[in-house]
Formats: C-alpha cells, structure tokens, sequence
C-alpha cells in the first residue's frame, strides 16, 4: 500500500467524526451543503486538549478555525473528484484488509503471549530504517507532511536500494536513515518491534508510525540474542590525533569520566561521563559500536574507534544475559499488561463471537452432506451432486443466512488439504467446524467498522487522509519545491528571518590540572602558536592538555557557561571537571544566511506562506455557515 497510515495524528484530530456515531445531532457549522455536528467536535476537542501545544489551538474559536480549514480541504478533494479515482479506491480497499487483520483478535494477558514475547528476547532483529521525525501533538498539515515524505521514501528504497536513499537524505535533524544493527523484544516500541520480527528477510515493511514519527524499515538478518550491556563512551567526530590524545591520558590514569564530560561530542551523554542507557543490538544504530562494546569485558575500556558517527573510545559499564524464563515469566506478564501486544490467541476469540452473536444452525443439513460424500473426497476428486440441495438454509450469523451451497464450496475448496483422518462423517464435522468458526471470523471483518468504534475512526483517517495526501501534493508541496523564482522572491522578502548567531573564533585548552592550564595561558598572552604551546606542556610522550579550535556559539560544550565574548585571552575557568583557558580570535557576528545555505528552510516557510493564502481562496470558494448559538452551547460544554 502505497500511503498507509496517512495522517495518523492529523486524522486522529479530525477525521474520526465521519465513522462515529453521533447522539447529538446539533450543526456546528457547514460546509456548502454538509453537516458537521457539534458532538464531533466537541468529543475530538476532549481528546486532543493534551496533545496539542500551540495555546492558541486549546481556545474553541481558534481550534473550529482549524477544524474548519480542515474541512474546507476536503471539500476542495471531493469537489475535484480525488475520491472517485480508482487508483484511490483500490488504495483504501487494500488498507482496510491490511488494517483490519490488527483489529479481528481480542486483548488478553496468556501464558501464549508471555512465551512469545520470552522467546523473541532470545533472538535479535538486524534491520535498517528511516525515520521521519513527528512530534507528538504535531499540526495536522505537519503530519500530513510528514506522511507524504516517508511514502516517496519507501518507494524510493525499493526502487533505488536503501544505501543510495539513505545517503542522499539522512541529516539527524529531522530524517533519520540508519542501519539500527541487531535489536530484540522490548528494546524498540512494539509497533517497530512487530513490523521488524513480521517483516521477512530482505523485504521493505509497510509505512508505520510511533510515536517518534514515520517508519520504513528492511530486515537484513535474524540471529541468536547477544544480551544486553550498559557502557559510557567519548565521541570525537571527526578528529583521530585528539581522541589518541584523550587514550592517552586515559592510559596515564585520568578518569573516563572526567575526560568524557570535557571532550565527549555527544552531547546526550557527556554531562554524564559518557553513560549510555543500557542497549541491545542495534539501538545505537551501529553496528561497528556494538561489536566493540559486546566484545569488551567489565570495566574495560576499548581502544580508539572509528563508527560512522566519529571516533570513540568505549567502558564497558555491565553486561547482562538472557534470564531464565521462570525468573522473568513474572516481570513479562506485567510488562504485556501494559503493552499492546497482548491479544487472544483465536479459541479465546472464537468463544467472544459466539457469546456475541446470534448464531441458528440447521443441524440436519450437516447430516444431509455425510449422505452425499463419498472416498472420491479422500482422493482430491469429489464434486458436489447433480440434485444438490444448494439453497437449504444452513447457518446465520445475525442477520446473514448462509446455505448449502456456501458448505459446499467450502468443502469443495477444503479437499484439497491432506488429512489424516480417512472417516468421512469425522471430516464432514471437522470442516464444518472450521466453516463455522470461518464464517463468524469473516462476519466480524465485515462488519468491524460497526463494531469496533477504534477501527472505524482509523478506518476513517485514512480515507481522509489520502484524499488530502493527493489534494496537497498538488496543490502545495510539489508547485512550492519547483517555483525557483517564487521561493528566491520569498527569501529576498524575508531575509531578516534567515541567519547566524553571533559566533566566536576561538582556541580553548583543557586539562586536569590548573597550574598546566595557568602555563598555557601565559604562553597565549605571549603570542605563541598552538603548536609551541603543545611542545611545552605536553612532553615526555604525555598529554596533559587539548586544545579545540574553531568557531563557536555561546553554547558550545568546550565554553562555560555564561561566557562573554570577548577578543583577547580569558581568565581561567572550572569547567566539566577540568580547567580551560579561551583565547578568543575573534568575533562574529550576527550575519544573514545565502539563498543556499538555507534554501531548505525558505521552502518550509514559503509552503506555509502558500498554503494560507490557498485556505483563504477556499474559504471564498465554499461558503462556510457557522451555528452561533449551537457553538456557544459548545463553548459551556467542552471539557476544561
């Protein structure tokens, strides 16, 4: 399926209203001639309160603008025709299969289940994935945007390989291409983690969505669990002369911890001596760091490495096995409690449907077909007689009656499935067990969007949503990313928006020790050269000082905090357990970014630009009629 999983936060604001039932049926507004009832946007409002940041979203009037604009966009769909398309409809036809399968089972905690989850522990997924980023309580155009992007991305996999995509649009901002390496049960969310156990090896997954964002994801191997460890490490990204330097005074007894909080590049880590969380294959997306990292005994620490995020020099914190499974059968029942993974296995839902429906069986019609089978069935060659009784009535689940003819063919169908068993009345009841439990399976799937109020609202984002997904690509997207002249023209009208912070060109020095920290600073008052510098403090094969060099905002780990800016060399400072000194070389300023340099920012802005003067001409094109005294009913009701 081309677009699943459209606009899973955007419909989830919105679109539910067209599948749920509705007991209030006051208008809130309309659009041209159709309804929208004050109970759908009151209950959609109620839901979406927590989520959404943006205050002004949380004030009634401005949350109907945007209920309202959301509207006025389907109505543009419809009005175009978008969802008369077949492409469209084959689209949504194969969504709602695909989408349905997660609902037709029941929630339950079973032994089944515990030893599911136990046994995927045992085993580690190698998978590589791209993520693009979506906040939680992200606009409903933000979402949609989003989802339009990881669409092309898949299609772009399969069609040009991973590694060509993942080169040209990883950027660790906002898309994340990465080969994850191997992870195991629990480690990733559990939509993530079914999708990479479900996928086969060498397949590309569906689009789906957690709560980081939109996912795609290759499974490239299965294999034995490794386990987990707990390590710390110092991440140099793109310097080997400084963490060889780091090694080395590591090898001549500074602490790791000290040495990480005052060089680590990574900047989640450092403040902490470099502890990383406890992680199993293929969290940390390398591959390379795991090996290293499983590959190392407690407490010790590896040799300088290169990964592709730099070079780093591993501690190993912890290791921990796979526990037995007597020993954890407790802490996982819990964990499936809280998780959504629990469901029954089908004898538990088969016994919920009969319990559910009203079910008549017309048993003497199982009688009539042991009298018409014959050992040509046992053969694979039994065909149904010429005076069969099709139109008996033989089963009705609810309101749907089904026949002899329905049990014939699926006998028919069924003899040619080996058996075991060579008696022809056991089979008859067999299979007409299976017929039973088939028919009131696919009774449910037929009427799940009755049924199951969660699906259909689902069910119902996703029509919606590529309505949307077509209307907006159209409309927006596509014409905003090629008008090379409107976006030049935007930039040139909006350059105030688009710049650098003031900066500071800076040499910073740091060591354990304050008197070498003190030398260091008189030698750079005397104008001597880095190089100088170091042949005077670090002797003796030693390094009892970095240096750093390069431009800086006031942010940088290297500078602490609350520093001014300011030519000249600085006094000496504690800073993350060790003592720097700065020279400044200069000062930048706060200078305007080029076209170039920030042409993907320009394209963002200018779509919002274009999208709002767009729901403008909508809002002239359709008239939109709003119920004043029924949103003021609304304004008293709506949960606080």
């Amino acid at each position: 399926m081309k677009k699943r999983f459209v606009l899973c936060f955007l419909s989830v604001v919105f679109v539910q209203l067209l599948t749920a039932q509705n007991n209030n049926k006051e208008i809130l507004f309309t659009v041209e001639d159709t309804p929208v009832y004050a109970s759908e946007f009151i209950r959609v409002y109620n839901k979406n309160l927590e989520l959404v940041k943006d205050e002004s979203q949380k004030d009634v009037d401005g949350y109907l603008e945007l209920f309202i604009n959301y509207k006025l966009k389907l109505q543009e769909a419809k009005a175009l025709g978008l969802d008369k398309k077949d492409s469209y409809l084959r689209e949504f036809d194969s969504y709602k299969k695909q989408l349905s399968k997660n609902y037709l089972t029941d929630t339950k905690v079973t032994d089944a289940l515990v030893e599911e989850a136990y046994e995927r522990m045992g085993y580690e997924v190698d998978a590589s994935h791209i993520l693009v980023r979506l906040e939680e309580g992200a606009t409903p155009d933000d979402t949609l945007k989003v989802y339009n992007e990881i669409v092309k991305l898949r299609n772009r996999v399969i069609d040009e390989g991973y590694k060509a995509v993942q080169r040209d649009v990883h950027n660790g901002k906002t898309i994340f291409a990465e080969d994850l390496g191997y992870f195991t049960a629990f480690k990733m969310v559990y939509d993530f983690e079914n999708e990479a156990y479900n996928t086969e090896v060498g397949k590309v997954s569906q689009p789906f969505r957690t709560r980081f964002g939109y996912h795609v994801l290759t499974v490239l191997d299965k294999r034995v669990s490794r386990g987990q460890v707990t390590a710390a490490h110092i991440m140099i990204k793109d310097d080997e002369t400084k963490i060889n330097e780091i090694y080395k005074r590591i090898e001549q007894g500074e602490t790791f911890e000290a040495l990480a909080k005052q060089f680590s590049e990574d900047k989640s880590s450092a403040n902490k001596g470099g502890a990383l969380n406890p992680f199993s294959s293929g969290e940390l997306s390398s591959k390379t760091f795991e090996n290293v990292a499983f590959g190392l005994k407690e407490k010790e620490v590896s040799k300088p490495f290169k990964s592709e995020f730099g070079w780093h020099i591993i501690k190993l914190l912890g290791k921990k096995e796979r526990e037995p499974f007597d020993q954890v059968k407790g802490f996982l029942e819990n964990k499936i409690r809280r998780d959504s993974r629990s469901k029954l296995i089908n004898t538990s839902r088969i016994n919920t449907l009969k319990a559910r429906y009203t079910i008549e069986e017309n048993v003497s019609e199982i009688d009539y077909f042991k009298t018409i089978i014959n050992q040509s069935y046992l053969q694979g060659r039994w065909n149904l007689p010429e005076n069969f009784k099709a139109d008996k009535p033989l089963l009705k689940v609810q309101e749907r009656q089904l026949t002899n003819n329905d049990f014939g063919q699926f006998l028919l169908k069924s003899q040619r499935q080996r058996s075991a068993d060579k008696n022809l009345y056991s089979i008859i009841d067999k299979i007409y067990e299976r017929y039973y439990e088939y028919e009131l399976l696919r009774y449910q799937e037929d009427n799940l969007i009755n049924e199951n109020e969660d699906y259909a609202q689902i069910l119902g984002e996703y029509r919606d949503g590529l309505l949307l997904f077509d209307l907006m690509e159209t409309e927006i997207w596509n014409s905003a990313k090629t008008d090379s002249v409107a976006l030049k023209n935007y930039y040139n009208n909006n350059k105030a928006n688009y710049f650098y912070n003031e900066r500071i060109d800076a040499l910073v020095a740091s060591s354990a020790e304050k008197n070498n920290i003190k030398k260091v600073a008189k030698l750079l008052k005397a104008g001597k050269t880095v190089e100088t510098i170091k042949a005077a403090v670090n002797i003796d094969d030693k390094i009892n000082v970095s240096f750093t060099e390069e431009e800086m905002e006031a942010n940088h780990q290297a500078l602490p905090k609350g520093f001014k800016f300011k030519k000249g060399v600085s006094k000496v400072y504690k800073h993350n357990d060790a003592y720097v000194v700065i020279k400044v070389k200069a000062i930048l300023p706060k200078v305007a970014k080029t076209y170039d340099e920030t042409k993907g920012k320009v394209i963002s802005d200018y779509q919002t630009y274009k999208e709002k003067n767009w729901i403008k001409a909508l809002a002239d094109k359709y008239k939109v009629t709003v119920n004043e005294a029924v949103l003021k009913n609304v304004k008293r009701n709506i949960k606080k």
